[in-house]
């Protein structure tokens, strides 16, 4: 008896954690989208082309199909981080490396742009 009621519970649980845990994903992709739009802060449309974004620059590679580029997230992220690391001559600012934005920051970046 003591084993069916854990059983609910468990899932009674997963029920209501698996929603929070897709909310709190989609939230950190709209944070995401905010600070790659923001002119303060990674200001990815400087020189990219996103959906959705206004007065986008084309030094850069528009960003859609991202996940088909990188199929592996770390490898997008690394980019974010410090471009230069596979490109020394890469024109895109190393955010991390530099401490422009926060490692949150950029995780939060990363999530948005892979979902494009």
């Amino acid at each position: 008896m003591v084993g069916i009621a854990s059983i609910a519970a468990v899932l009674a649980a997963s029920l209501v954690t698996a929603p929070a845990m897709a909310a709190g994903a989609a939230s950190a992709m709209e944070e995401g989208k905010k600070l790659a739009f923001n002119r303060k802060k990674g200001n990815c449309l400087a020189c990219h082309l996103i959906e959705g974004g206004k007065a986008a620059g084309n030094i850069g590679p528009p960003l859609l199909a991202m996940k088909a580029r990188y199929p592996n997230k770390k490898d997008l992220h690394d980019q974010i981080w410090d471009a230069t690391v596979k490109n020394p001559e890469s024109p895109m600012p190393a955010f991390g490396k530099y401490e422009a934005l926060s490692a949150a920051e950029i995780d939060k970046i990363v999530d948005f742009i892979w979902s494009l």
